[in-house]
C-alpha cells in the first residue's frame, strides 16, 4: 500500500444559487482544486470520482459526472478518456467520492485522483422538488419499518413520533427525538444545544464561503422559530446548493511537483466508512465503530486531534458526535459543548468552518467541503478562524438514514505534512 496526499483542495461558496447550474458548480469547483493545486492543467489526472444526490430530479438519473464535464473535456480542461465513477451515499456522497479515489492511491492504481460533489437542492418555486431529493435519503420501499420503529421511540424519548407537515423533512423530526431521549437520559439541556450553534455560527460569520455569514447569540437560538422541539431553525442546517473537490496523489507523484505544492500537500492518515442499521436509542452509532477503526488504522487517539468538522444537520449533532468520536465520555456531550471545549481556543475546535447550520449543507459536497476546511487549517491558511498549529484533523460525515444510525458514516483523518 501507499501513502495518499491531497494536493489540492476547493470549495464554491455556499447557499441558494438558483442562477448556477450543476455544469457550473462543476466548472468552479474542478479550475479551483487545479489552481489550488498549482496544476496548469487536469492532463496527469488518471482516474475520478463524481458525487451528487439530487440530479435526477433535474432530469439526469445517470452519467451525472461525466454530463458535468463534457464542457471541460471539451475545451481541453479535462483529459480524454479518463475514467469517472458516479457515487450516492446520501449527505455522505462526497466522503465516497474522497473514499474512492483515496482507494485508487493507496491501491498504486493511479497516482492522482480526483474527488467533486456536486449538489443543488434550492428550487425556487418547487419545494415538491426539493423534498424529492431528501426524501432519497430514508427507505422508500418498505415506509411502515421505520414508521414503526420511529413510534416506538417516541414512547421512550418523551417526544412522540409525529411528522412535520409538508414542505419539512422527517429528518430534522428523527435527530429532535434523539436530542429529547438524551435530555431525557442524561440530563442534556436545550440552552447547551443552544451554545453549540451560536458558536458555529460565530465561525461562519469569519468564513467567506458560509451560507450563513452572521452571528447569533444563544439567547437568540432559543427564541428562534421551533422546527421540531427541542430544535429551533437557528439549530438546523439550511438549504443551499454549492460545490467542492480534492486532489489526491501518490508519493511518487508529490516528489516531482513543485517545492511550493509539497509544502502545501496533506497526508491522509486513514478514511474509513460505516454502514448502519436499526439500533437501540442507548447503542453507540455507527459513527463510533468508523472513528475507532480510523484511530487504530492511523495509530492515533482521540486525544490527538486539533481541529475536527462534525455532521452538525441539527446542533445536538454536535454534542452527539462529540461523544461518539470519543472527545468526551458518552452523555457528556451537552456539558462537553456547553463549556466552550469545542469553540476556537478550546480543548477541541470544531466546526471551524461554521459546520452545517452556518456553512451551509449541499448534500453531494458537503463531505469535501469538511476536507476542504481542515486542509487549509493544516496549511494555516484560515485566517481569523485559524487553530494554532493545528497538525492532526477529523472529519465526520454521515448520510441517509437507517433508524437513528445513518445510513453510511465516513470519518478520514489528515495530517500536516
Amino acid at each position: 500500500m501507499h501513502d495518499v496526499y491531497v494536493i489540492g483542495v476547493a470549495c464554491t461558496p455556499f447557499g441558494k444559487q438558483p442562477e448556477s447550474s450543476f455544469k457550473d458548480l462543476t466548472r468552479q469547483a474542478y479550475l479551483e482544486v487545479l489552481a489550488d493545486a498549482g496544476l496548469p492543467s487536469g492532463d496527469r489526472i488518471d482516474q475520478a470520482w463524481f458525487g451528487n444526490c439530487g440530479m435526477g430530479t433535474f432530469g439526469q438519473r445517470n452519467i451525472r459526472g461525466q454530463v458535468c464535464f463534457t464542457p471541460l473535456v471539451r475545451e481541453g480542461l479535462f483529459p480524454e478518456r479518463v475514467p469517472m465513477i458516479n457515487v450516492e451515499g446520501g449527505c455522505a456522497t462526497a466522503s465516497m467520492a474522497f473514499h474512492g479515489a483515496w482507494k485508487d492511491i493507496l491501491s498504486g492504481q493511479a497516482d492522482i485522483s480526483l474527488a467533486v460533489g456536486v449538489e443543488k437542492t434550492y428550487v425556487p418555486g418547487d419545494a415538491a422538488r426539493t423534498q424529492e431529493i431528501f426524501e432519497g435519503g430514508i427507505d422508500q420501499l418498505d415506509p411502515q419499518e421505520w414508521m414503526d420503529y420511529y413510534r416506538a421511540a417516541g414512547e421512550q424519548s418523551g417526544k412522540p413520533f409525529a411528522p412535520s407537515p409538508a414542505g419539512g423533512t422527517i429528518f430534522m423530526d428523527t435527530y429532535a427525538m434523539q436530542a429529547a431521549w438524551h435530555m431525557r437520559t442524561y440530563g442534556t439541556t436545550q440552552a447547551q444545544i443552544a451554545f453549540g450553534a451560536s458558536k458555529n455560527h460565530a465561525m461562519g460569520a469569519l468564513n467567506p464561503k458560509a451560507q450563513y455569514r452572521f452571528e447569533v447569540s444563544p439567547e437568540q437560538v432559543l427564541a428562534d422559530r421551533e422546527i421540531s422541539w427541542p430544535l429551533t431553525r437557528a439549530m438546523c442546517a439550511p438549504i443551499g446548493d454549492g460545490a467542492a473537490a480534492a486532489l489526491l496523489c501518490s508519493a511518487r507523484a508529490l516528489a516531482g511537483l513543485p517545492a511550493a505544492v509539497r509544502e502545501r500537500a496533506v497526508r491522509v492518515r486513514a478514511s474509513v466508512l460505516s454502514g448502519g442499521k436499526y439500533r437501540t436509542l442507548g447503542e453507540p452509532g455507527l459513527s463510533r465503530i468508523a472513528a475507532q477503526r480510523a484511530y487504530a488504522a492511523a495509530g492515533l487517539q482521540p486525544g490527538d486531534i486539533d481541529v475536527a468538522e462534525v455532521h452538525d444537520a441539527t446542533s445536538f449533532c454536535e454534542i452527539y458526535q462529540s461523544e461518539m468520536i470519543g472527545f468526551c465520555e458518552i452523555g457528556q456531550g451537552g456539558p462537553f459543548v456547553g463549556s466552550g471545549a469545542t469553540a476556537l481556543g478550546g480543548r477541541i475546535p470544531v466546526n471551524t468552518s461554521g459546520g452545517l447550520v452556518s456553512k451551509g449543507h449541499p448534500v453531494g459536497a458537503t463531505g469535501l467541503s469538511m476536507v476542504y476546511e481542515l486542509a487549509m487549517q493544516l496549511r494555516g491558511e484560515c485566517g481569523p478562524r485559524q487553530v494554532p498549529g493545528a497538525d492532526i484533523a477529523l472529519a465526520e460525515n454521515g448520510g441517509g438514514v437507517i433508524g437513528f444510525d445513518e445510513a453510511a458514516c465516513a470519518i478520514t483523518l489528515l495530517q500536516r505534512c
